[in-house]
């Protein structure tokens, strides 16, 4: 399947959700549940049929003898679940469009849960029977009937770009609430892309989990990236989620995308299901920003939160004999303290953070200094603004590598501004490309030291302008001239291929020396490092200021045109009105 097949695939599933708003009996924050569960149905349906055939030839062989095996056994074997008859999508498809089709898909989704011990309480299973209205009882046949439009054939990896698709558009919809629950994939690929994460015997965090998806783009990158297509992902998730019905949604995307790890319902700053401190090998999370309300004596002598201080306000906030706690500022700094604490002596971390925890002062400012001495942090991103649903203001990347603090480059945080590397998805929206992910990538690539990868890309690059057609009506096709554009921005910025600062990019900042990270006040702003591109506009000085006269005489112009109009429009109101 191509990209815009998938492309085109994904737009017709999604009417799905249009046909559900338009007669369905919930409300507005509701719709994702029963999409959802739909699609992990046809999912079950589509991947056990894909394995059918081997799973009963198995079966067959074994029956009778003493290596006998129950078909329920042989299938968790062969694509990790066993699915009863009762929940075949295409049979429930096939029954009649009336009110009992709600009660099929009931019914199939309890089976799945009964015989797969992984899956208990993960289902939606009560909310079709509003999908059966009485004035209109059909309307879940019409949406089990589009989503029979995937074909039989589907990958596990695109289902499971299906079922994130249908995430991110529920969380555009439902805007500042849908944020809890996904990361944009742009942002969270781009974020692997630096970390790098490899397959084995590896353990990944997220306190924060949400839907899952850091850990989905962790798997594909380590299945992109793997020598042998068909190794086994050994590595294993561990995520943590507060909102019960989140917790499900990221339960169906492991499974979806099957990748092997436990989500745990919890409150993050109060326990600690993992015993994470110094347990895992990456940690990768968007937790929310700026929550103010934790009790400090709740986390104050807990180690995943102390290693480095737990932030304080300077007066205790709980008045004396009243029966409110003290509280910390707010989370941004346990949180941040809370992923370098669990990382292990070879760990990376890549966490989203609101910007103003980059130069926050007070005990926060105390707590950032012992990470930046220590070399624990490795790179500081500043995001474009509009990326997330949630927050329209930029967000910034923090990278943490527990091998940096014994490096030549503890000394030394890597600055990416990447404000204006931007694909614009809407008025109020913004992505990385797939390009654009690459190039930022591969300045952490090349700071590195790996020149080979910053040539492997250009490679890349050039073998698909080659492939390429010169021009494209449909907008979603790349031309010659939009893969030269990505070899000049290469090159124009690091003409060597080897790394080098570049204003308004990128800055390689030393803790000591003039303009360090020290003189900053410790500040991790970016911007404060990679410093601003002034553009050549080519004039002179006299020209300079024949421009700025002509622009300065202009607004005179304009400004008394206006006070006429202002004065015309009173004179004319007087008319009317006396």
């Amino acid at each position: 399947m191509t990209d815009i097949e998938l492309k085109t695939l994904k737009d017709n599933l999604w009417h799905a959700a249009d046909v559900l708003r338009a007669g369905a009996h919930l409300a507005a924050n509701k719709y994702g549940q029963p999409i959802l569960g739909l699609i992990f149905l046809r999912y079950a349906d589509i991947l056990y049929k894909q394995h059918k055939d081997e799973i009963e030839a198995e079966y067959n062989k074994s029956k009778g003898t003493r290596a006998e095996k129950s078909i329920k056994e042989i299938s968790i074997k062969h694509c990790g679940f066993y699915l009863p008859p009762e929940a075949y999508y295409t049979e429930i498809n096939a029954a009649p469009d009336d009110a009992n089709k709600a009660t099929l898909v009931k019914e199939a989704m309890e089976a799945i849960e009964k015989e797969n011990e992984k899956m208990d309480g993960v289902l939606p299973k009560e909310v079709f029977a509003q999908l059966v209205p009485e004035e209109e009882p059909e309307l879940l046949s019409n949406i089990m009937r589009i989503f029979m439009d995937i074909p039989e054939n589907i990958s596990v990896d695109l289902f499971g770009e299906i079922y994130e698709f249908f995430l991110g558009e529920f969380a555009l919809q439902e805007g500042k609430d849908g944020g809890t629950f996904y990361t944009p994939a742009t942002v969270v690929r781009y974020m692997v892309e630096v970390l790098q994460p490899q397959n084995g015997e590896k353990k990944i965090l997220d306190p924060a989990c949400g839907s899952g998806g850091m850990f989905v783009q962790a798997a594909r990158f380590m299945h992109n990236h793997n020598k042998e297509a068909n190794e086994v992902m050994k590595f294993r998730c561990y995520g943590v989620e507060k909102e019960p019905d989140t917790v499900k949604l990221a339960k169906m995307n492991l499974l979806l995308n099957n990748v092997r790890g436990e989500i745990t319902e919890a409150n993050s700053f109060y326990s600690d299901p993992y015993n994470a401190v110094g347990q895992f090998d990456y940690v990768m999370a968007n937790p929310p920003f700026n929550v103010d309300e934790v009790v400090y004596d709740k986390v104050k002598d807990e180690p995943r939160f102390n290693i480095y201080g737990v932030p304080k306000n300077k007066s205790k906030t709980a008045k004396k004999g009243s029966d409110k706690k003290e509280t910390v500022p707010n989370a941004n700094y346990l949180w941040i303290n809370y992923f370098a604490s669990s990382l292990n002596e070879n760990g990376k971390a890549a966490l989203v953070m609101a910007n103003s925890a980059s130069d926050a002062g007070g005990s926060e400012l105390e707590i950032r200094q012992k990470m930046i001495e220590e070399g624990i942090i490795s790179q500081m991103v500043t995001l474009p603004s509009n990326m997330f649903s949630s927050v329209t203001l930029p967000a910034t990347l923090w990278f943490f590598d527990k091998k940096k603090t014994t490096s030549d480059k503890k000394d030394k945080i890597l600055f990416i501004d990447a404000r204006s590397i931007f694909t614009q998805v809407d008025r109020a929206h913004r992505k990385f490309s797939e390009e654009q992910i690459k190039n930022l990538g591969i300045i952490s690539r090349l700071y590195e030291g790996d020149t080979q990868a910053f040539q492997n890309l250009l490679a890349e690059y050039k073998a698909a302008k080659d492939d390429a057609p010169e021009t494209a009506e449909d907008k979603e096709t790349k031309t010659k001239s939009y893969y030269q554009t990505q070899i000049d921005w290469l090159n124009e910025r690091f003409p060597d291929g080897t790394y080098t600062d570049v204003i308004g990019l990128c800055k390689a900042a030393s803790i000591e020396g003039e303009d360090g990270i020290k003189d900053q006040d410790y500040s991790l702003n970016a911007g404060r490092y990679v410093g601003v591109v002034i553009e050549d506009d080519g004039m002179t000085e006299q020209e300079f200021k024949e421009k700025i006269l002509g622009l300065n005489t202009e607004l005179t112009t304009l400004s008394k045109e206006a006070s006429n109009l202002e004065k015309q429009i009173a004179d004319n109101l007087k008319e009317l009105f006396g």
